[in-house]
C-alpha cells in the first residue's frame, strides 16, 4: 500500500493529486524550485523538498534530484503528473529500480508510444486505423503535414500545400524538433483538413482489464495547444464512438499498458485515424471525472498498488466542458508577475495552481487554472 506519495511536478496538477491523497489518508510530498517556494502546492503538502534553482532543467526535469527528494522524505511512491518527466521512460525505470511505486504505465509502454513513427507501426499491427506515412523525398500528394517523431505540443509541425514548400518545411521542422526534443527526426502524412481532434480516456490494470471512459472533444486549439475540451464529443456518431473505443482498447492491449492514459485520434466524417497516445493523466481529465463520476487519480493509485478494475466502467451521465486559463496578454503572449486577485464565481469546478497573491514565474507553463462546468445536457445551465 502507498503510504507517502511524492508528486514530481508543480502547480495545479500537484494540488489535484494531493486532494485525492488527503481523502485516502496518504501522506504527500511536494518538490519545489526556488521560484515556487511560496506556491500553494508547497504549502498544501505534508512535506516539501527544495530543488535548488529555477529552470525546469535543474529542478523538475532533474531525475536524480527527484529521486534524492524521495529518499530524503521517505516517500514510497511517485506520481509524475503531466509534463516534465511524466512520459520519460528512463525516469519511470529509475523510480522502479529504486524500489518505489511508480504511479504510471510500464516504462516499456512509455517508450513504445514516445516515438511517433514507431507508435504508428505498432498501432497498424494492432488493427488501429492510421494515416499512411508519405515519402519525404516524393510524397505524391498534398496538402500534407510534416511532424516531429519525438515530442508534441505542435512543435516540429508544418503544413505543406505544394512541392515548392516541402524542402523548407522539412528543414524547419527538423531544426525545431532537434531544439525542442533533442531529436530532429520528422515524417509526413496526409493532412486531414478540418478534422476533429477526439481522444479516448483509457484505464487498464495489470491483469488485462481495460476501460474506455468515453471520448473528449479537443478541437478548439490555439497553436496546436488545446484550449476548450468537453465530454462527450458533440460531433461523434454512435458508430464512430464504437470505432474509437475499439481502437483505443486495441492500442492499450498491444503495448501492455497499465494505468491511466489517453489515445488521441483525428476524426473526419466516419474516418478515424490514430494521432498519438499520451501515457499519463491529461490536463483535461476533469471532464471525464464529472461525466463518469470517478476519481481518476484514485484509480491510478489503486491500479499502481495492484488492484484489479471492476469488469465494466460506470455509465456516463451529463455533459462537461473545461476551459483553460492562462497568464497571457491580449496577443496571447505568456506573462509573469503577481496575480493580484484570483476568483472564479459560479457553480463550477476550479482546479488551480494559484491563488490571490501568487507570483507567476516566467520559467514554466503559463496555465493558471482549469474551469469545468457540468450539466445534464450540453445546453444545460452550468452545474445544473
Amino acid at each position: 500500500m502507498i503510504t507517502r506519495l511524492l508528486v514530481a511536478n508543480r502547480g495545479e496538477i500537484a494540488r489535484r493529486v494531493f486532494r485525492t491523497c488527503r481523502s485516502l489518508g496518504v501522506s504527500t510530498v511536494a518538490v519545489f524550485s526556488d521560484a515556487d517556494a511560496d506556491a500553494p502546492h508547497v504549502a498544501e503538502a505534508d512535506l516539501a523538498v527544495r530543488l535548488p534553482g529555477v529552470s525546469a532543467a535543474e529542478t523538475y526535469l532533474d531525475a536524480e534530484r527527484i529521486l534524492a527528494a524521495c529518499r530524503a522524505s521517505g516517500a514510497d511512491a511517485v506520481h509524475p503528473g503531466y509534463g516534465f518527466l511524466s512520459e520519460n521512460a528512463a525516469f519511470a525505470r529509475a523510480v522502479l529500480d529504486a524500489g518505489l511505486v511508480w504511479v504510471g504505465p510500464p516504462p516499456e509502454a512509455i517508450a513504445a508510444m514516445g516515438v511517433k513513427i514507431g507508435a504508428k507501426r505498432l498501432m497498424a499491427e494492432a488493427g488501429v486505423p492510421v494515416l499512411p506515412s508519405l515519402d519525404l523525398a516524393a510524397p505524391g500528394e498534398y496538402p500534407l503535414l510534416v511532424k516531429a517523431s519525438a515530442g508534441g505540443g505542435g512543435r516540429g509541425m508544418r503544413i505543406v500545400r505544394g512541392p515548392d514548400e516541402l524542402a523548407e518545411a522539412v528543414e524547419s521542422a527538423r531544426r525545431e524538433s532537434a531544439a525542442a526534443f533533442g531529436d530532429g527526426t520528422v515524417f509526413a502524412e496526409p493532412l486531414l483538413e478540418r478534422a476533429r481532434h477526439v481522444e479516448v480516456q483509457v484505464l487498464a490494470d495489470r491483469y488485462g482489464g481495460v476501460w474506455t471512459l468515453g471520448e473528449r472533444e479537443c478541437s478548439v486549439q490555439r497553436r496546436h495547444q488545446k484550449v476548450i475540451e468537453e465530454c462527450p464529443s458533440p460531433g461523434v456518431t454512435e458508430a464512430t464512438r464504437e470505432l474509437l473505443y475499439d481502437a483505443a482498447a486495441r492500442a492499450v492491449r498491444k503495448i501492455g499498458y497499465v494505468g491511466a492514459g489517453t489515445v488521441e485520434f483525428l476524426v473526419k466524417g466516419d474516418r478515424v485515424a490514430f494521432l498519438e497516445m499520451n501515457t499519463r493523466l491529461q490536463v483535461e481529465h476533469p471532464v471525464t471525472e464529472l461525466v463518469y463520476g470517478v476519481d481518476l487519480v484514485r484509480l491510478q493509485l489503486e491500479v499502481a498498488e495492484g488492484a484489479a478494475l471492476p469488469p465494466s466502467p460506470p455509465e456516463p451521465s451529463g455533459w462537461a466542458v473545461e476551459a483553460r486559463l492562462y497568464a497571457e496578454d491580449a496577443s496571447f503572449v505568456p506573462q509573469s508577475g503577481t496575480l493580484r486577485r484570483f476568483e472564479v464565481p459560479g457553480d463550477v469546478r476550479v482546479d488551480a495552481g494559484v491563488e490571490s497573491g501568487s507570483v507567476v514565474p516566467p520559467h514554466y507553463d503559463a496555465m493558471l487554472a482549469k474551469v469545468v462546468a457540468y450539466g445534464a445536457t450540453r445546453a444545460g445551465r452550468c452545474g445544473g
